[in-house]
C-alpha cells in the first residue's frame, strides 16, 4: 500500500466525520504526515487499523452547565470532556474555560495530549476538557457556582485511576479549588482526581512554574545541541499567564534578556529587560491588563495589538499565548529580524505555513507537544505524590522536571535522526510519542 495515499484516505475520513473543526484537522494532519516513515517500517500498524483507531476518541462527553449569576439570572454553558486515548495510562489533560471552546478545540488539544503525555515517559493517557464559560469579569461567587455545576456532571466520568483533569486557559488555582471541593462533596473521596491543586490540599510545589520552566529546559537543550545557549540572547515571550511569566523567569535565570511580553489587548517592549516582579504583581496579584506595566516602568513602551509582538527583534521567540498566534507573515518577520529559534510554550501556537517557513529558513524549532510538556509532567508527579500521601520539595520536583525535559529533547532528536529527519524536532516528537502509544495499543488488542 502507498503510505501517502493511506494517510490521505485517513485524513479524508477525519474531515468527513468531524466537519467544521479546522484546529483538529490541522493537528491530525501534522502528526500523520510525519509518521509516514514509521508506517513504512511497521506495516503491522496499518494492518491493525491502528491509525484509524488513534484519530477517533475513545469517548466524548458533552453536557449542559446551568448556573445562576449574581443578578439571579440563569445562565447556560456547554461542558466537554474528551477521553481520547488510555493505552498507556489514565486520561490526563487540562480543562479550559474560554468563549472559543467548542468540540473541535477540545479534540485538537486531546489529540496533541496523547503524544505529549507519552513523551514525558510517565504512565498517562491523553484527554482534554472545557467549557465556553468565560471567567473574566465574573465574581468569585459566579465562578464557584459555575464550577460546582460543571463538576456535578463531570464527576460521573473521572477518577484518580480513570481520568485526572488539570487546569488550562481560564482554569487556575481558584477554579481548581472549587472543582475539587465539589468532587469531594459529591463523591466523599479525598483522592488525586485533579492536579494543579493548592499546596494545602494535595498540590505539588513547582506546578505553577512547570510549563514555563520546562519550556526553557527543553529550549536550552535544543540550543546546546546546536552550539548556542540562552546566555546573552534577546527573547520575546508572548502571553503573560503562568506559562509566559515562568518561561520569562527561567530564561532570565539562564542569562537571557526578555524584551517583550503581551496579553490579548497588546504588548509591552522593555529594552532593559522585563521587570518580572512588576509583571507578576500586575498579572498574578491584581489581574490587570499588561498596559499597566508602562505606568510603573516609564522607560518601557506599550503597543496595541498583541499579534505585532513578533515584529520585535529577538534571537529566540517563545510563543506562550494561544493556538495559531504565529502565522506565515509573523514567521517571515521573525526570520528577517534575525531570530534563530522558535520554541512553543502554548499549544499549537504556529500555523502549518509558519512552521514551514521557520524550518525552511533553517531556524531551530521546538514543537509544543515536546517543549511545553513540563506542565503535564509535573501534574503526573503530583499524582504520584497524592498516591503516596507525600510531598517532595520544590528542588526535588524541579530536578525531576529538568531530567524529564532533557530526556524529551534527547528522544525527539534521536527519533528524528533514526527516521532520516535529523534536526526536525517536530517530526521527532511525533514519532517518539507515537511509538510508545502504538506498541501499547498493539499489545492490548483491538479495543
Amino acid at each position: 500500500m502507498d503510505i501517502k495515499q493511506y494517510i490521505e484516505s485517513v485524513m479524508e475520513t477525519v474531515k468527513k466525520r468531524n466537519p467544521g473543526e479546522p484546529e483538529f484537522h490541522q493537528a491530525v494532519t501534522e502528526v500523520l504526515e510525519s509518521l509516514a516513515p514509521v508506517l513504512e517500517a511497521h506495516p503491522e500498524y496499518v494492518e491493525a487499523g491502528l491509525i484509524e483507531r488513534l484519530v477517533e476518541p475513545e469517548r466524548i462527553i458533552k453536557f449542559r452547565v446551568p448556573w445562576v449569576d449574581d443578578n439571579g439570572k440563569v445562565q447556560v454553558n456547554r461542558g466537554f470532556r474528551i477521553q481520547y486515548n488510555s493505552a498507556i495510562g489514565p486520561y490526563k489533560g487540562g480543562i479550559r474555560f474560554h468563549p472559543t471552546v467548542y468540540e473541535g478545540i477540545i479534540k485538537f488539544l486531546g489529540f496533541e495530549q496523547i503524544f505529549k503525555n507519552s513523551l514525558t515517559g510517565l504512565p498517562i493517557g491523553g484527554g482534554k476538557g472545557g467549557s465556553d464559560f468565560d471567567p473574566k469579569g465574573k465574581s468569585n461567587g459566579e465562578v464557584m457556582r459555575f464550577c460546582q455545576s460543571f463538576m456535578t456532571e463531570l464527576q460521573k466520568y473521572i477518577g484518580a485511576d480513570t481520568d485526572v483533569p488539570a487546569g488550562d486557559i481560564g482554569v487556575g488555582a481558584r477554579e481548581i479549588g472549587y472543582l475539587f471541593g465539589q468532587y469531594k462533596r459529591l463523591r466523599d473521596e479525598y483522592t488525586g482526581v485533579l492536579t494543579g491543586k493548592g499546596l494545602t490540599y494535595g498540590g505539588s510545589l513547582a506546578r505553577k512554574e512547570a510549563t514555563g520552566f520546562g519550556l526553557c529546559y527543553f529550549t536550552e537543550e535544543m540550543l546546546k545541541a546546536n552550539g548556542k545557549s540562552f546566555k546573552g540572547q534577546r527573547v520575546v515571550v508572548s502571553g503573560s499567564g503562568n506559562v509566559a511569566i515562568y518561561a520569562a523567569t527561567k530564561a532570565t535565570e539562564l542569562g537571557a534578556t526578555v524584551v517583550a511580553m503581551s496579553d490579548s489587548n497588546g504588548y509591552i517592549y522593555d529594552a532593559n529587560g522585563v521587570n518580572l516582579e512588576v509583571m507578576k504583581n500586575i498579572k498574578e496579584v491584581r489581574r490587570a491588563r499588561i498596559s499597566e506595566y508602562v505606568k510603573e516602568v516609564p522607560s518601557a513602551e506599550y503597543h496595541e495589538g498583541c499579534r505585532n509582538i513578533w515584529t520585535v527583534k529577538c534571537d529566540v521567540a517563545l510563543p506562550c499565548a494561544t493556538q495559531n498566534e504565529i502565522d506565515e507573515e509573523s514567521a517571515k518577520t521573525l526570520i528577517a529580524n534575525g531570530c534563530y529559534a522558535v520554541s512553543e510554550g502554548a499549544n499549537m501556537p504556529s500555523t502549518p505555513e509558519a512552521i514551514a517557513a521557520i524550518q525552511g529558513a533553517g531556524l531551530l524549532f521546538g514543537p509544543a507537544k515536546a517543549a511545553n510538556a513540563g506542565g503535564v509532567a509535573t501534574s503526573a508527579l503530583e499524582m504520584s505524590q497524592n498516591s503516596m500521601r507525600y510531598s517532595w520539595t520544590f528542588e526535588e520536583v524541579d530536578a525531576k522536571l529538568h531530567g524529564i525535559m532533557v530526556n524529551i529533547f534527547k528522544n525527539c532528536a534521536e527519533s528524528a535522526e533514526k527516521y532520516g529527519m535529523a534536526g526536525n524536532y517536530a517530526a521527532g516528537a511525533n514519532i517518539a510519542g507515537f511509538i510508545k502509544v502504538a506498541e501499547a495499543m498493539m499489545a492490548q488488542g483491538i479495543v
